[in-house]
C-alpha cells in the first residue's frame, strides 16, 4: 500500500501536457497555412471552377483575362450553341447630355455587343444596395430583357449609368462589386462643359415646351428635327455659372480616382469624334471583332456657343480671366485604358 502511494507521489502529468499542447499548436498552424494558402488562390480559383463547371475551354486565355472572360447561365433561357461563346462585362459611366446615348447606339450597331440603356433611372432599381447589385446580378447573367438584348450570342453585355443616378452614394460596395465580378468600365465625358451646359438646359427646355410636334426627344435622327430643337438659345445664369462647371469638373474628377483601380477606359465624346481610331480601341477593350460601328443620331447644337447662349456676352465676361475659364475645356487625361 505504502509502495503504491510513493510511485503515484512520484508520477507528474506534465510531460503529457506537454506533449498535447506541443501537438495542438503545430496541427493549428498546420490547419492555419492551409487556411491561408486557400484564401490567396481563392479569387483566381473562383472564376476558372465557374468555367470549368460550364465544360468550355479557357486554356486560350492570359490569367490576367480569365477575372474578364465569363460564360453566363441565364436562368431564363438557354444559350444553346453559344453556351461556351465567352462573354465580357462592361458598364459605360457618364453624365447627361456627355454623348453616351450616341456612344451606346454605336456599340449596339455592334452584332456581339448588348448595352441596355439607363437602366438605374428607374429609382426603385437604385433605392438601396441590395437592389443594385440585384439589378447588376440580373443584367450580368444574360437575364436582363431590352430592344438592345442580342442573348445567346453576345459577347459583351453591360449598360449606362449616369453619375446622378444612385452611382456616388455606394461607390466602396459598388467597386468591390466590379473588381470581383470582372467588370470593365468606360469612362465617358465630354470635354467643353459649357456646350454641356448648353445642352442640358436645352433638352430641360423641350421637356415642358415638346417643339418637336408636341413631343419631347433627348436625340434625333434627322436633321430637320436638330434644326429646329437648336433654334432654343438658353440664358446662362452667370451668377452660378462658375459654381456649377466647377461642380461638374470635381464630379468626374472624383469619379475617376475612387474607380482608379478597376480595368477601365477613358474617353472624351469630342476626341470619339476627331479620332477614328476611338472607337477600334474600345471594341478591342471589350474583346470582341472589330467593326464599323454606326449610329443614326444626329447632332443637335453645331454652332458655336456665342451663337447658341441668348446671354453670350455676360457668359464670356465671367469666364474669361479666371482660372476657372479652363473648366470651358478641361484639362483631363486623354484617351487612356488601364488593366
Amino acid at each position: 500500500m505504502n509502495g503504491y502511494s510513493f510511485k503515484n507521489l512520484k508520477w507528474s502529468p506534465l510531460p503529457l501536457r506537454v506533449t498535447l499542447v506541443l501537438f495542438v499548436t503545430i496541427f493549428g498552424v498546420y490547419i492555419c497555412y492551409i487556411c491561408m494558402k486557400q484564401i490567396t488562390v481563392e479569387r483566381t480559383t473562383l472564376f476558372a471552377t465557374e468555367k470549368a463547371e460550364s465544360h468550355c475551354e479557357i486554356h486560350d486565355f492570359s490569367p490576367e483575362e480569365i477575372l474578364f472572360v465569363h460564360f453566363p447561365q441565364p436562368k431564363t433561357y438557354s444559350r444553346g450553341e453559344c453556351f461556351c461563346t465567352p462573354v465580357r462585362f462592361f458598364v459605360i459611366l457618364s453624365m447627361q447630355r456627355s454623348g453616351s446615348g450616341w456612344f451606346e447606339t454605336l456599340l449596339n450597331s455592334h452584332p456581339n455587343i448588348s448595352s441596355n440603356g439607363e437602366i438605374f433611372s428607374v429609382r426603385q432599381r437604385r433605392d438601396n444596395v441590395s437592389s443594385i447589385l440585384r439589378t447588376l446580378d440580373t443584367v450580368y447573367a444574360l437575364d436582363w430583357f431590352s430592344s438592345a438584348a442580342k442573348n445567346e450570342c453576345v459577347a459583351a453585355v453591360g449598360f449606362k449609368w449616369m453619375l446622378n443616378q444612385g452611382f456616388l452614394q455606394h461607390p466602396k460596395e459598388i467597386l468591390d462589386y466590379f473588381n470581383l465580378k470582372g467588370v470593365s468600365v468606360i469612362f465617358l465625358f465630354r470635354r467643353n462643359l459649357l456646350r454641356r451646359l448648353i445642352s442640358v438646359l436645352a433638352n430641360d427646355y423641350d421637356r415642358l415646351a415638346k417643339q418637336l410636334n408636341g413631343t419631347h426627344k433627348s436625340h434625333v435622327h434627322s436633321k430637320e428635327e436638330a434644326e429646329i430643337l437648336a433654334r432654343y438659345k438658353p440664358t446662362i445664369n452667370t451668377a452660378v455659372l462658375l459654381s456649377n462647371l466647377g461642380h461638374v469638373e470635381k464630379t468626374v474628377t472624383d469619379c475617376l480616382q475612387l474607380f482608379s483601380s478597376t480595368r477601365h477606359i477613358i474617353l472624351y465624346y469630342e476626341d470619339i469624334i476627331n479620332n477614328h481610331n476611338a472607337l477600334s480601341h474600345v471594341q478591342e477593350f471589350l474583346g470582341v471583332p472589330k467593326r464599323k460601328l454606326v449610329s443614326r443620331q444626329v447632332k443637335i447644337h453645331t454652332r458655336p456657343p456665342s451663337e447658341q447662349v441668348m446671354n453670350w456676352e455676360n457668359v464670356f465676361k465671367m469666364l474669361n480671366g479666371t482660372n476657372l475659364r479652363l473648366l470651358v475645356v478641361p484639362c483631363l487625361p486623354s484617351f487612356r485604358a488601364s488593366s
